[in-house]
């Protein structure tokens, strides 16, 4: 009991810091805007890991990479830490490749939480204030997503179905393709201990 305890507690202190990372490269690959409460916080939370990662690790493209190499790297520091609680001890004949792969199948699985989660915000928020100063944020967001579903689905009296749409295939590609990746990858990390 305990031991699922410690897990748990782990799991949401650490994925509350790999979301952040997360929402920091995506706002930066798709734009966003800045200047806003819950940018500045989500620069702040992240900046003692991603600046000095910055130093070693350039932007490509104008992309920031030191921001996605750092969630992936706290995700698997999670993934080794989750097996020392679990095992009491780092058992022999872990697969590291598949615990590095497990790590970008679990970032996978949390991009698309965000995805789902700015969808909501931003849908809630057009409906009850459109004007809120974080709109344009979850606009920039979202847009990339929304706006080909917009164009094939037109209002259904007055309403905008496209949310809806990209929250159900959201969930269709997290039950199938990102479960079986995770299943397969988890069922592959201790192999070795089976032969």
């Amino acid at each position: 009991m305990m031991t699922g305890a410690l897990a748990y507690l782990l799991e949401t202190v650490f994925h509350l810091f790999v979301l952040a990372a997360l929402l920091r490269f995506y706002m930066q690959v798709l734009r966003a805007p800045f200047r806003n409460p819950f940018a500045v916080f989500v620069i702040a939370f992240t900046d003692f890991l991603v600046k000095p990662l910055r130093r070693v690790i350039p932007g490509l493209g104008g992309f920031d990479l030191a921001s996605l190499v750092v969630a992936w790297l706290v995700e698997l520091f999670l993934l080794l830490l989750l097996i020392l609680v679990k095992f009491k001890g780092f058992p022999d004949g872990v697969s590291l490749p598949a615990l590095l792969f497990l790590a970008v199948v679990v970032l996978i699985r949390l991009s698309i939480y965000l995805l789902i989660a700015a969808v909501l915000v931003q849908a809630i928020l057009s409906w009850v204030s459109p004007y809120h100063p974080m709109m344009p944020l979850f606009d920039t967001l979202t847009k990339p997503f929304l706006r080909p579903v917009r164009k094939v689905l037109p209002l259904i009296g007055g309403v905008d179905l496209s949310p809806l749409v990209i929250l159900v295939v959201c969930q269709l590609i997290l039950m199938v393709p990102v479960f079986w990746l995770e299943e397969t990858t988890r069922g592959m990390l201790f192999s070795p201990l089976a032969g």
